[in-house]
């Protein structure tokens, strides 16, 4: 296991030792790493006396209320805080929350895309989830990983791995969840809530994308619009997940879904699908969209109608995959 850069968890331990009142923020449309690391962290300052306050915007979906503390966070911030925490968020602006011309104090997250946004920039793009990042230095910090604290991380690494499948799962990815079950974390019951089980809602809108799945030299994708999330009941803003089942579809290098939100924006999904050429890097396609992510995950909001929006990623995400061809051969 890698030790942390020991000056910079000195100096982050000792501010967290003076402050009394956190906001906590992560981004929009959360996912479960985003959740987990928020929680976590919030969990961790809480226990030690802090006046905390864990804000999402979207709030937490249902399929990850049953972790402990989803019931604390809510979705405005009030008041004023002496430290502000962005968690797994590569650019502020992808929290929707205003700070009032506030600075984020910390940022830790492990997106490649990360623009270092805050006073003090706890990144490690090499890691498969911002909570592997957190596992490994609360304790650091001198806080003590409960088993609250142990299911929240977990949550973040096994969604954000899609449970252990992305390319950049490790040995010491494997030490970490080792030990965070030795704390009280409950892999399983986790992996299942988290990954395989799916409400009603979700299994319908799944039905609308999958209905209009196309495939095309390597490059598969659908569409959800808004329509297709009413007529399903699904409360959530995102796609439900349906991304992974696109993503393992026999001879697809690239899957990508687009998902119509409301106030005229479209959210667009791309995964990098197993078996696929490593070169692919997805989250250089984002960029072009004002997006990021990861190598193998990514993603961006782009304004416009749904139709013209897809043609658009097509096309880009088409020419992408084109060099990588001319650049292999």
């Amino acid at each position: 296991m890698n030790e942390p850069d020991s000056e910079l968890i000195r100096l982050i331990r000792e501010q967290l030792s003076l402050v009394k009142k956190v906001l906590i923020i992560s981004h929009q449309r959360p996912d479960g790493d985003a959740i987990g690391s928020l929680l976590a962290v919030g969990l961790a300052l809480i226990s030690s006396g802090k006046d905390v306050q864990m804000v999402l915007k979207d709030g937490v979906p249902a399929n990850f209320r049953f972790l402990d503390g989803s019931e604390l966070v809510i979705t405005k911030p009030s008041g004023k805080f002496d430290y502000v925490i962005v968690v797994d968020s590569a650019e502020i602006e992808r929290t929707g929350t205003q700070l009032e011309n506030t600075q984020a104090d910390l940022n830790i997250d492990h997106h490649k895309t990360n623009t270092y946004f805050a006073k003090i920039n706890l990144v490690e793009s090499q890691e498969v989830a911002t909570a592997a990042i957190l596992a490994k230095y609360l304790p650091a910090l001198g806080y003590q990983i409960d088993k609250p604290i142990a299911n929240a991380l977990l949550a973040g690494i096994v969604t954000d791995t899609i449970g252990f499948r992305t390319t950049n799962v490790n040995p010491q990815m494997f030490r970490i969840v080792a030990d965070l079950m030795e704390h009280g974390g409950t892999l399983a019951d986790i992996y299942y809530r988290t990954l395989t089980q799916q409400s009603i809602e979700a299994a319908r809108y799944w039905g609308a994308g999958l209905y209009k799945i196309k495939m095309e030299d390597g490059l598969v994708w659908t569409t959800l619009s808004l329509k297709e999330r009413y007529a399903a009941g699904y409360a959530a803003r995102d796609d439900a997940d349906l991304v992974k089942i696109l993503s393992a579809i026999e001879g697809a290098k690239v899957a990508i879904i687009l998902t119509e939100q409301t106030e005229g924006y479209v959210k667009i999904s791309w995964r990098l699908c197993g078996g696929a050429e490593t070169n692919i890097d997805v989250s250089t396609i984002a960029q072009k969209f004002g997006g990021g992510g990861h190598k193998a995950a990514a993603g961006a909001d782009i304004k416009g109608k749904l139709d013209e929006v897809l043609k658009k990623v097509l096309v880009d995400t088409k020419l992408s995959m084109d060099h990588v061809k001319e650049t292999i051969a």
